[in-house]
């Protein structure tokens, strides 16, 4: 029962979780309404998974507990998940341009490619090191630099996202909502860290 609730178990329920998911939100078929629905269930899979890696050490550190030391311990697989989940993602959305790729260029502005393009190739780079010989290979100091600056352009990735979306769509103000909230935690957690340094 441990190794499901953590490690290498937790990644394959939560993989298999999403992927199911998916599975079922495209089993009439693969039109643009299935796969609209599967682009954006894949994308609120993937902003929880993200989330709870993002704020795993913050919450860790100003709340202590067993549920926080929980989500510090298995950052690694969840953020693992979290890539998973969003290469499900990529695969609706490259479904939809092989199935209409004028519509999908006229609707999908280039910047939007461009800076979802490079989130792509940082998720894979952060997932491609969450190992311990890829991570020794390019060395601790370049390892938390692509994963600060990873987790923080993913961060605004999604906040923009939503925060537009919201805009003119209520229904996507929690999310907006809930990732400036992991911002302000990491910035509290940080406020605090340097204030006990002091």
């Amino acid at each position: 029962m441990r190794a499901i609730k953590s490690g290498w178990g937790l990644f394959a329920v939560l993989a298999a979780v999403v992927t199911l998911a998916a599975a079922l939100t495209v089993r009439d078929g693969t039109d643009a309404d299935a796969l609209g629905a599967l682009i954006r269930m894949t994308a609120r899979t993937s902003l929880v998974l993200f989330l709870l890696a993002f704020t795993a050490r913050p919450a860790a550190s100003l709340w202590p507990n067993g549920l926080t030391r929980w989500a510090l311990r298995n950052r690694r697989f969840i953020g693992l998940a979290f890539a998973w989940s969003h290469g499900l993602h990529g695969i609706g959305i490259l479904a939809l341009w092989r199935l209409d790729p004028a519509a999908f260029t006229a609707q999908v502005p280039l910047i939007t490619l461009i800076f979802g393009g490079l989130a792509y190739l940082l998720i894979a780079a952060m997932a491609a090191t969450s190992f311990r010989p890829t991570a020794a290979l390019i060395g601790p100091r370049a390892w938390r630099g692509l994963h600060l600056a990873g987790g923080y352009y993913i961060a605004l990735v999604f906040l923009n996202s939503y925060a537009g979306r919201a805009a003119k769509d209520l229904a996507y103000l929690p999310l907006a909502l809930a990732v400036v909230g992991a911002l302000a935690l990491r910035l509290a957690a940080r406020l605090r860290r340097r204030r006990a340094g002091a």
